[in-house]
């Protein structure tokens, strides 16, 4: 099933000014961000920051949230490299069962540990929120599915079901009071939910 992993290959091509453009606000965001805090950066303060017209920022990331995905899916790349090609049980080489359950548990430690940026990325002006869902998950997902025999489960629904628990929507249930629990706590509380979740979803 390995050959039917989900490659990403390298963003659509953009001129060199567009490139330049992007990368310097993407670096003012994160100066922002750490100077501030994420909840207090703008269309508007970004611009101004930057050194560029709102129109600008607007035209490159379209809303506030669009400049939050960008940046999550600048950190993704690093992730998904460890999912397409780094040691098993994340990457190749462990049973699909065992590759689904170590996903999990690293994908929830993502979101955890970028959970200020991956919160301000979704929209909530949209039907579905930017940000909810990324290829890699639900994709990932289903083809580790596949590898395990579930007796004529609908894999796509289930999918579809197992990456909700994962990506975006998981940190719209999360109170303050569960992200503020000490050290690794919550990130453990949700790695052994998700290992006891496959395990009973994949069981013979």
């Amino acid at each position: 099933m390995e050959s039917l992993e989900l490659s990403w290959g390298a963003p659509p091509a953009e001129r060199a000014d567009a490139a330049r453009n992007r990368q310097h606000l993407l670096s003012v965001a994160r100066q922002l961000i750490s100077e501030q805090g994420a909840d207090k950066v703008t269309m508007d303060g970004l611009a101004e920051r930057a050194g560029l017209g709102k129109g600008t920022v607007f035209r490159r990331f379209r809303s506030r949230a669009g400049i939050f995905q960008a940046l999550l899916d600048e950190e993704e790349r690093g992730f998904q490299e460890l999912v397409l090609s780094g040691p098993p049980p994340l990457g190749p080489g462990a049973t699909p069962r065992d590759r689904l359950i170590a996903y999990g548990r690293a994908r929830a430690a993502f979101m955890l540990d970028h959970r200020d940026i991956a919160r301000n990325a979704l929209d909530g002006s949209k039907p579905v929120p930017a940000g909810a869902e990324t290829p890699l998950s639900r994709l990932h997902i289903r083809v580790l599915l596949s590898g395990i025999d579930l007796a004529g489960a609908d894999l796509d629904m289930l999918a579809l079901q197992l990456t909700a628990a994962l990506d975006g929507p998981m940190l719209l249930y999360l109170s303050s009071a569960d992200l503020s629990e000490a050290g690794q706590q919550t990130s453990e509380r949700l790695a052994c939910a998700w290992r006891d979740l496959v395990n009973r979803v994949c069981r013979p």
